[in-house]
């Protein structure tokens, strides 16, 4: 998921965005959130409150704790270079680019689509008609 801030980058800005964001998911989908050292996070004890959703943080200098952000860092790249302003692009362009992302399939899915399995978790599992 990408969140769009607008011009307002502060802690409060981020946070509210991603109260917003994750407030508005199933909860088993939201159970934690595993962010890198940054002032950015101190609403974390706020957001979780909202969402109970748990904020873990990384070791300082310890990339290896949170490999799945490198790698999708690393597919961000492909459409913000390093040094890119943030601030030129929009909502819609930032979830067309997280929709692009997630319906690329994944190695570690048993190359299942991202976009898809949320898609399934997301609805609810009804009874089955033999039951």
């Amino acid at each position: 998921m990408l969140v769009h801030l607008g011009h307002d980058r502060s802690a409060v800005a981020l946070r509210d965005a991603l109260i917003s964001v994750f407030g508005a998911m199933p909860p088993p989908l939201r159970r934690s959130l595993t962010w890198d050292q940054g002032k950015e996070m101190s609403g974390h004890l706020e957001l979780t409150r909202k969402t109970g959703m748990t904020v873990y943080f990384c070791h300082a200098h310890s990339p290896w704790q949170r490999g799945s952000n490198e790698n999708m860092n690393g597919l961000l790249r492909d459409y913000f270079p390093k040094h890119t302003d943030l601030r030129g692009h929009t909502a819609d362009r930032l979830a067309a680019v997280a929709a692009e992302i997630n319906a690329r399939p994944r190695k570690t899915l048993g190359w299942a689509r991202p976009a898809d399995l949320f898609e399934r978790r997301s609805m609810p599992v009804l009874p089955s008609p033999l039951d």
